[in-house]
């Protein structure tokens, strides 16, 4: 039998406070959990509604891209980034346009049959203005980027021929309308992505419209 012994004063006193520091620190816990709880919701809140959003991934993968082209000069190209893909805005003099047609012989689809332009850029140019070229700058054998060759150095891939895309790393060769050569190892002319002008100093790439 034990030989400890309460006070029945003291014992309910103690049960008293006992049983009111327990009803404060249920209060507390409860408080805090629902604060905890709160913020944790609020915490699941952001990413959740974040989810709505496209990612900057995503945005990359399908936004049109709006370039500026009122700096561009006769004879420059311009490359920007569309779907991760490179593209070329190239602005053709007026000399070099005059030497498209001489190269039909050469080619293999000089009249751009294959679709690899939308309709509006199946012509002599491939694209909706004559002096601007717009292209997806990978070549149509295994990917790779050519290298846009000038002032006379695409004559050593293509006699006569100033200038022009050259691919290193198989030999492709394109004209300055993107059009493939024959006896190369690329099959297609390059693509002519979905483009259009907004107005005259600005070319949206990515969606088609009707030209400025």
């Amino acid at each position: 039998m034990s030989e400890v012994s309460l006070d029945a004063n003291k014992s309910a006193q103690q049960g008293e406070s006992e049983q009111a520091s327990d009803n404060s620190r249920r209060k507390f816990l409860t408080v805090a959990t629902s604060v905890i709880g709160a913020v944790g919701a609020a915490g699941a809140a952001v990413p959740f509604i974040a989810s709505w959003q496209p990612s900057a991934r995503a945005k990359a993968a399908g936004a049109d891209v709006e370039v500026d082209i009122s700096g561009l000069q006769s004879g420059q190209l311009i490359r920007v980034m569309w779907r991760s893909k490179p593209v070329w805005i190239v602005r053709r003099t007026p000399e070099l346009l005059k030497t498209l047609s001489a190269l039909d012989g050469q080619l293999r689809d000089p009249n751009s049959e294959a679709e690899q332009q939308p309709a509006y850029a199946q012509n002599a140019y491939r694209s909706i203005k004559e002096e601007y070229l717009v292209l997806v700058g990978i070549c149509t054998h295994l990917g790779c980027s050519p290298q846009h060759l000038t002032d006379g150095a695409f004559t050593e891939y293509a006699e006569g021929v100033a200038e022009g895309f050259f691919c290193p790393c198989h030999g492709s060769k394109f004209d300055m309308a993107g059009r493939v050569f024959q006896g190369v190892p690329a099959p297609l002319n390059l693509v002519v992505p979905p483009y259009f002008f907004v107005d005259d100093n600005t070319i949206l790439i990515g969606s088609d419209g009707e030209v400025a």
